[in-house]
């Protein structure tokens, strides 16, 4: 059972099944819209507070409660602010490019088994979509770096392009190598195969250097600091978004916090037993299946933050042979590792 079953029998009662599809995946997309907006305030409130703890300061304080709604203000303001360009831009595609990115990461949101039965979008081939689909976002950023005849959006674009490229190698190799250890690409089965132990203990050492691996390359993925070439405000105005204003500049600025959501429930969903309980328990109540994978997120998400306000920002030429000298052979090795691990018990239990 899933969200999407359950919500489709409740509206078949009631309409004809045609329309009661048509109804349910309206109704998905609203729920996943406004799961979206609300992750991506929330999570640019938890930065603030981070930052701020780091460095020893307040953080925001006065908008609401202990500054709880200063995000919505500011996603109020942005609203209000007008949308300015440039006059030599390609309309069409500097228009286009921010739903690129928007799109992709909502794509990928909806794959993700929040609980037992809080999950839209099921498929056997769950891990390869997800990073298919993160290719995606890639694509919005070049358009808005080109369209926007901006040589500071280009640079950030051809980096941009540079960087995703490369560390997408990474990422699918660490994931690969889990999928060797289940056997199958599904989220929901790869959850279920945890039942009695995370894999990031159940696969050892080879588990544990997937893992830094896949975190590594996925804040780079993210265009993250200490990764954060592609934005570079000391060096490229604001990157790729230089053009950009009003809610098409939000869209790009969510999609990064969205993205590091992601990033971080992808880990959890594969290294820590996604909504399980850490003690072991099976969560058949889909509330407690929701805290567990939701606080085993923000702690993943905590770690990326840590590094931004920890690490100073490489060179293009460090970022690019940290991936292509050091984290790509080492990637393949552990793929061979586990391969061998996973052959020596299939040897073991014939």
């Amino acid at each position: 059972m899933n969200i999407t079953k359950n919500i489709h029998e409740w509206l078949f009662s009631l309409m004809p099944e045609t329309t009661a599809s048509i109804v349910q995946m309206v109704l998905i997309a609203v729920v996943y819209l406004a799961i979206f907006a609300v992750a991506g305030l929330y999570l640019v409130l938890l930065e603030r507070r981070v930052a701020a703890w780091f460095q020893l300061r307040l953080g925001p304080n006065r908008v609401g409660y202990q500054g709880l709604l200063q995000t919505m203000a500011d996603a109020i303001k942005l609203v209000s602010k007008e949308l300015t360009g440039t006059i030599k831009a390609d309309k069409f595609l500097y228009n286009l490019a921010p739903y690129f990115v928007i799109i992709s990461a909502l794509m990928a949101l909806s794959l993700f088994p929040f609980s037992k039965e809080f999950q839209a979008f099921d498929i056997n081939i769950g891990i390869f979509f997800l990073v298919a689909i993160s290719s995606i976002g890639v694509i919005g950023i070049l358009l808005a770096g080109w369209s926007s005849n901006n040589k500071f959006a280009m640079i950030g674009a051809m980096r941009s392009g540079v960087q995703t490229i490369s560390y997408e190698l990474s990422v699918g190799l660490s994931l690969l190598t889990m999928v060797l250890m289940t056997g199958t690409l599904q989220l929901s089965e790869i959850v279920e195969v945890q039942k009695h132990g995370w894999l990031i203990v159940q696969g050892h050492i080879p588990a544990i250097i997937a893992f830094c691996i896949y975190m590594i390359a996925g804040t780079a993925e993210t265009n993250r600091a200490p990764f954060d070439l592609v934005e570079a405000e000391s060096e490229l105005g604001a990157g790729f978004h230089t053009e950009y204003s009003g809610m098409k500049f939000a869209y790009f600025f969510l999609a990064e916090f969205i993205n590091m959501f992601i990033i971080a429930a992808i880990a959890t969903t594969i290294f820590f037993g996604g909504y399980l309980s850490p003690f072991g328990i099976t969560e058949s109540i889909p509330v407690l299946g929701v805290f567990w994978f939701l606080a085993k997120t923000l702690v993943l998400i905590f770690l990326m933050m840590w590094f931004r306000w920890t690490f100073p920002r490489l060179r293009i030429d460090q970022l690019l042979i940290l991936e292509w000298k050091y984290l790509l052979p080492l990637n393949l090795l552990n793929l061979v590792l586990m391969a061998l691990i996973v052959l020596f018990k299939l040897t073991i239990h014939f």
